[in-house]
Formats: structure tokens, sequence, C-alpha cells
């Protein structure tokens, strides 16, 4: 009884067996990152849909649509690609597996991953920029703010970075002595077993948790001991510019800058994970519409998606995200088609400290994936996480050779 359908994610359980019914031709997923979870009902949904829809109609149109970046990993995609008929989850479809086969490689090749990247994007990947959408939207600019971490505080940290670093050269050592240098010049490091060690190194700290001292609760620790400083700098910029978007990963570091707001006299609100939609709503609310609200405090991970904060222009990252594509999203809760000035981020970096090496690895991350989904060739080692890759520049740093 009509052309097109649109239904919502949350009421299509309710719908799915009619629409699996009438023949439909094609399955638009508008905000396909909502399907990126498999183990969801809302996923599991769609996939059902999807698959009916193919069995009854050859070649249908299936399009999934996310101006959202994906920011893990390659299991992100699983589930579009499911939707896509790409793969079924446990290999390439017919077509995707085809393109696999033409460039005459396999898994073992070191060439071969770029290689299937290649032929995935040229399965139907549409990137646009942002640019191109808008073309009148204002500049997007990150600025660096290197603050030194003086106090005791900041002497502890950096003490704590040089153990874990010997400790991190230890272990590198005893694999060297016990399998002999096997031909490496003086002075030469083995970058194979440098990633081993940094990964072993990552495992054990994702396993361990905040009990013991790692990169994880090393970069905490650079959070708290930023709080103040980062909050000051928030406190200048709103008296001088208007409003501010204030972004912290960690609770702690949240609290620490609601309170300098509060002794400031500033008037602020706050995004945060715990809270219910009804209450983040109105705490967005105030911020873009109560000319009193000075600056919203804002979870990294809470409140990086599909907020419309766009009030301010000016963000302060107080602490770095572990992604690039995290800090872009962050970013672009200002930066968004509507917005009217230029949008500056201001990230708060501790200078002398492993900070400085992850805002540098952020940075490279982002224009490795702005290169990848361009089609340009990738340097090995450029997929290591900005973790793996922080835990290595400390274990080179250790041997002397940063």
């Amino acid at each position: 009884f009509a052309d097109v359908f649109i239904v919502n994610y949350e009421i299509l359980d309710r719908h799915l067996s009619w629409l699996s019914s009438i023949g439909l031709k094609g399955v638009v997923v508008d905000e396909a990152h909502f399907i990126k979870n498999l183990t969801s009902q809302r996923s599991q949904n769609v996939l059902a849909l999807a698959s009916r829809v193919r069995q009854q109609t050859r070649d249908p149109l299936m399009l999934a649509l996310t101006g959202t970046p994906l920011i893990n990993d390659v299991e992100d995609f699983d589930a579009i690609w499911r939707f896509l008929g790409w793969t079924n989850g446990e290999k390439p479809g017919p077509e995707l597996m085809e393109k696999l086969d033409a460039t005459g490689l396999t898994p073992a090749d070191k060439a071969f991953y770029p290689e299937a990247r290649e032929a995935v994007i040229s399965m139907g990947i549409v990137r646009r920029k942002k640019k191109d959408v808008a073309a009148d939207l204002p500049d997007k600019l990150v600025a660096d703010l290197p603050v030194e971490l003086d106090d005791e505080f900041g002497r502890s940290i950096r003490q704590a970075e040089r153990e874990l670093g010997a400790r991190l050269a230890a272990k590198y050592r005893r694999i060297i002595e016990a399998r002999g240098d096997r031909g490496l010049a003086a002075g030469e490091i083995d970058e194979d077993i440098v990633r081993l060690v940094a990964h072993g190194e990552l495992e054990e700290s994702k396993a361990a948790g905040s009990g013991n001292e790692n990169v994880f609760t090393m970069v905490r620790r650079i959070g708290q001991a930023k709080a103040h400083l980062a909050a000051d700098y928030a406190v200048q910029l709103q008296r001088s510019v208007g409003k501010v978007v204030f972004f912290a990963k960690h609770i702690d570091v949240m609290d620490a800058a609601e309170a300098h707001f509060k002794a400031s006299g500033l008037k602020s609100v706050s995004v945060r994970g715990e809270q219910t939609s009804t209450a983040r709503q109105a705490a967005i609310d105030a911020f873009n519409s109560d000319p009193d609200v000075g600056i919203a405090v804002c979870s990294l991970t809470a409140a990086g998606v599909g907020l419309n904060m766009q009030a301010a222009s000016n963000v302060v990252l107080a602490e770095l995200s572990w992604t690039a594509a995290e800090q872009t999203q962050a970013i672009d809760r200002v930066h968004r088609i509507g917005q009217g000035e230029p949008v500056t981020a201001w990230r708060i970096i501790a200078a002398h400290t492993i900070d400085t090496k992850i805002a540098e690895l952020i940075d490279s991350k982002e224009g490795l994936a702005a290169r990848a989904l361009d089609g340009q060739a990738i340097e090995p080692g450029s997929s290591d996480s900005v973790q793996l890759s922080a835990l290595m520049h400390l274990l080179r740093q250790a041997l002397g050779k940063a």
C-alpha cells in the first residue's frame, strides 16, 4: 500500500514479520553505527530483515549510512558488512571473495591486508568529507597548550614513566640474551621484540586494572595533575570568548573542574554517562539557551556522539583520547552544520611526559585513517593502537633510541 516504509529501530521488532513478507526491493539503514553490536536486539532485527529481503529479491538495494566514525576495530564493521551481504560472519560473501581472490594473495602475505582493504572499499564504501556536505561550514583548528607539571605530582609521574620504561627494557634485554643477538649491530634494536614486549605489557595492564602502575593508570594520573590547569584555562577562555565545552575522560577530573568553575563564580552544567536521557538533554538545553551557563563539563565517552552544543565555538580537551575518532567526535559536538563561528579545540598537554607522545600518535593515526580511506598505501605497523605505540615509544626511550 506504499512505495517506501519508514520505521525506527525501537519498534522494528513488532513490524518485522509483515515487512519481511511484502517483497521489499531494498533496505536503507540510517545511523548505521547503531547496529554495530551484533548481540543487540536492534542489530539482530535489522540483519533478519536484510536476510529475508535478499532471499526474496535479486540484487536488492542495500545502503548503510552514518556520519559517526567507527572507532574501535574491524569488528565495528562486521554487522554492517553482514547487512550489506558482503560476509556471513564466518567468511566473505561471493562478491567479496571474488575480489579477494583477484589479488592473488593470502593472509600469509604482508601485502594482503592493504589489498583486502582496497577490495572492501571498492565494494561500495563512499566517504564524504564534511566540507563536501556543507561548503560553508567554518574552519576547525586543534591547538595544543603545553602545561608544566612542576610540582611533586608531576615529578612522581615522570619517575613512574622512567620506571615503566626500565621494566620494559629489562624484559627486552632478557629476550635478546635468551635468543642471542642474531646479527644485531651494536646499538641496533629489534623492532619485532619491541612490539612483542609492548604488547605483553599492554595485555597485562588491561588484566591488572587500576591496581598496578601501568600505561592506563599513568595517563589517568596525568589527567588528574592537569585538571586544575585545564579548568583554569577554560575559565580564562570563557571570560574572553563566551561559552566553552570542557571534555575529560575520568570522573575525578570532571569533579575537580566543576569545583574550580564553582569557586571561580562560573555556572556550569554536566553531561555524564550515568545521567538519564532527560537530565542530559536538560543540561544541553541549558547550555545552549541559558546565557548564565558558561561551561558544559562533558564526559569524553558519554558526550562524544550525537549531541549538539554549537552555542560554543571553543572546546577544551583536558584529557586525551586513545583514538583520533573519539577526539574528532568530541570536537564535532560544536563543529556542526549551523555553526556560525570558526571552531577551536584546545588540547591541554602535559609537557615532558607521555602525554606529548600520545597527542603526536593521535594526530598520526588521524592522518593514516584519512589516507587509508583515500586508498593510499599505509606503512607496516600503522594499525598499532595508540596504547601499544606509546609503550613502544617508552621502551625505545629507555633503550636510548626514542
